[in-house]
């Protein structure tokens, strides 16, 4: 029996961590930051920025901004370990359209969470 004012522990919804989905975020910056140095087409990495930030956007739509922030956060660091271990060294314009690469991240994470409220819209017929 639970005193007032107190609810009990089945009665509070169920949250779910976000750790794998930082996760996600993080090897998905990661792997954007090894195709910027291997590849070295701005428009290549901007596209993989978009897309897993939608990505993460559809599949945790709360606050988008963070999936923005946690994909471009790995992309120059990807770039600072490549110059520093990696005999493939990025150019300086390299380095600093890293920092740009996240800026179309924020339409894909805002469209991915667009996208899940208008199937969730959807599913409930309204």
């Amino acid at each position: 029996m639970t005193s007032p004012g107190t609810t009990c522990p089945a009665s509070k919804p169920a949250t779910r961590s976000d750790w794998p989905f930082y996760l996600l975020a993080a090897v998905s910056g990661i792997a954007t930051g090894w195709a910027d140095v291997a590849i070295n087409d701005l428009l290549f990495t901007a596209l993989l920025v978009v897309a897993s930030c939608m990505l993460l956007g559809l599949l945790r739509p709360r606050w988008p901004w963070r999936w923005v922030v946690a994909v471009g956060a790995f992309i120059p660091l990807t770039e600072l370990a490549a110059y520093l271990i990696s005999t493939v060294k990025p150019t300086r314009a390299q380095i600093y359209g890293s920092f740009l690469a996240s800026l179309p991240g924020v339409a894909g994470a805002y469209g991915g969470s667009f996208m899940h409220r208008v199937v969730q819209n959807l599913r409930q017929g309204k």
